[in-house]
């Protein structure tokens, strides 16, 4: 019997400094382009170097999530400050997104 393992594809995506309405648009051009390259693919944003995000940063994230789930794929994020992670939790955020 022949068997096949399918390994997923790992997309690790590093935005730097703040994610506002001046860069939010690029940034989720960038994650929905790592999204359309494969049906097996994890996309980690990893957040570290995120230094502050405003509604339009959250809302690009959010899309990017919102894409992942229909094309069935898995959409994670990592590594943010403190600070990152009260906004996603006064925003109720941090019950959608699988945060590591």
């Amino acid at each position: 019997m022949l068997k096949t393992l399918n390994q997923p594809k790992l997309t690790v995506i590093r935005p730097q400094g703040c994610l506002n309405a001046t860069n939010a648009w690029e940034f989720e051009q960038e994650m929905k382009s790592a999204l359309a390259q494969d049906t097996n693919t994890i996309v980690l944003v990893d957040l570290g170097s995120v230094e502050a995000i405003d509604s339009a940063g959250l809302m690009a994230l959010v899309s990017a999530h919102k894409l992942a789930d229909s094309l069935g794929q898995t959409f994670r994020l990592s590594a943010m400050s403190p600070t990152i992670r009260i906004i996603f939790e006064l925003t109720q955020l941090d019950r959608v997104f699988e945060i590591f």
